[in-house]
């Protein structure tokens, strides 16, 4: 223990015994003796406390950040811990909950109610070294703060940011305002008036709940602990991925699901071009100079680009004339491979004559996300062990609320009307 923390918890003790000798109106000889004394140790005290703060201050700078992140690395090392086959079990047979899983457990209760058994969102990672046959798991270690679903998520890859929240709406206050700075035009003249600083609030609310339904055959809970793990992982993984990807961008905002990013353009403020031509890197090109102009991005290799594998064929098969090199090859050269997300399930399949598509480019500026995903709590699991029951099955429903919103249109670009093919 700190030297210093020693000496304000002796203060502590002093200050209650002296409040309690003070309060006699005739106190005793050894009474007053010992106010004496306790009086003298606590002005000792005083000189001795501002001396180890001193001395300490130089090793509180130096564990600084180890204090600052080991309450995160410690709940993460806990998380890799986390056995959704004890989940199973528990669900299937009622056998209890034991070490770090029922520890996850009880602590996320503690912040939220759950009808079934909560899991969290980090459980549901697929992680390397897990095998289906016999052997000891070897998890990787989890990050401490979790900012997105799924790594391989095209969401995440586009630069959506995932909040986890408690209970109730969270909003995020964005500016808005066009606060401009000006001259004073002479000596004794004003500068620039006096401008409103306005910010707009971008809500989440617990509105949407989506939900997974799986079937466990009673084969499936007899194999071994590391198959149904991964199983169970894996699958849980993919469905919500999937469906949550395919929200996040294409939400219809009715029956249900929340207001996806495409779907709700016009609502959320975000800027389309309509290309209205043959596919090329023109096109991204322009793009990517509004967002430069609009102060979004400060480079193209600072923007995000999801398209349909269509569009990527169509560029890579159409070269520059008299070269090879093709357009796609002049769109890696400005915008890199990595931050190229091709998908079927976050952009509409192409239509149309002549057949078109769309093409979502986003940035980061100063460190916001374009797209904020709040989730509620973890994964709440709820048994259902009747339908099923004639087989010995176990039927299980992981149910989880989420919405998406965007925090500032300028940082996300739509363009429609990327042509596939010439008109008929």
């Amino acid at each position: 223990m700190l030297e210093s923390v020693t000496i304000s918890r002796r203060q502590s003790e002093i200050r209650q015994s002296l409040a309690e000798l003070v309060g006699k109106e005739n106190p005793t000889e050894d009474e007053t003796r010992s106010m004496s004394e306790m009086d003298k140790e606590y002005r000792t005290n005083e000189t001795r406390y501002r001396a180890a703060l001193v001395a300490e201050d130089e090793e509180r700078r130096d564990a600084k950040d180890d204090l600052e992140t080991r309450s995160d690395k410690e709940y993460s090392e806990l998380i890799g811990k986390f056995e959704l086959r004890q989940v199973a079990l528990m669900l299937d047979e009622g056998k209890a909950l034991e070490g770090a899983t029922a520890e996850i457990v009880q602590e996320m209760r503690s912040h939220g109610g759950y009808r079934g058994i909560p899991v969290p969102w980090q459980a549901l990672e697929t992680r390397a070294g897990e095998t289906i046959a016999s052997g000891t798991p070897d998890p990787i270690q989890t990050r401490p703060i979790i900012d997105r679903l799924f790594p391989d998520s095209v969401a995440a890859r586009m630069g959506a940011q995932m909040i986890n929240i408690d209970s109730g709406a969270v909003e995020w206050p964005v500016v808005t305002s066009s606060v401009a700075a000006g001259w004073a035009d002479g000596e004794a003249a004003n500068v620039a008036g006096p401008a409103a600083f306005a910010t707009t609030d971008r809500p989440l609310k617990p509105e949407q709940n989506l939900g997974v339904q799986m079937k466990i055959t009673r084969k499936t809970l007899k194999q071994s602990g590391s198959a149904l793990e991964q199983a169970v992982r894996r699958d849980m993984n993919s469905a919500i991925a999937v469906s949550l990807d395919n929200a996040i961008f294409l939400g219809t905002g009715a029956n249900g699901q929340p207001l996806g990013v495409i779907t709700g353009q016009s609502t959320y403020g975000i800027t389309a071009t309509d290309a209205a031509a043959l596919a090329t890197w023109s096109a991204f090109r322009a793009a990517v100079v509004r967002f430069m102009t609009a102060n979004a991005a400060g480079s193209p290799g600072a923007v995000k680009a999801m398209i349909r594998p269509e569009l990527w064929s169509l560029l890579d098969d159409t070269l520059i004339t008299s070269t090879a090199v093709s357009e796609y090859d002049r769109l890696l050269k400005n915008i890199p491979a990595a931050n190229i997300a091709m998908t079927t399930n976050g952009l509409a399949a192409p239509a149309g004559d002549p057949l078109e598509t769309q093409a979502l480019l986003t940035t980061s500026a100063g460190g916001v996300a374009p797209i904020f995903v709040g989730v509620w709590g973890g994964v709440d699991l709820i048994r259902d062990p009747y339908s099923d029951a004639q087989s010995g099955g176990l039927r299980r429903t992981a149910l989880t609320t989420a919405d998406v919103t965007v925090a500032r249109p300028a940082q996300l670009e739509l363009i429609t009307g990327l042509e596939l093919e010439a008109g008929s």
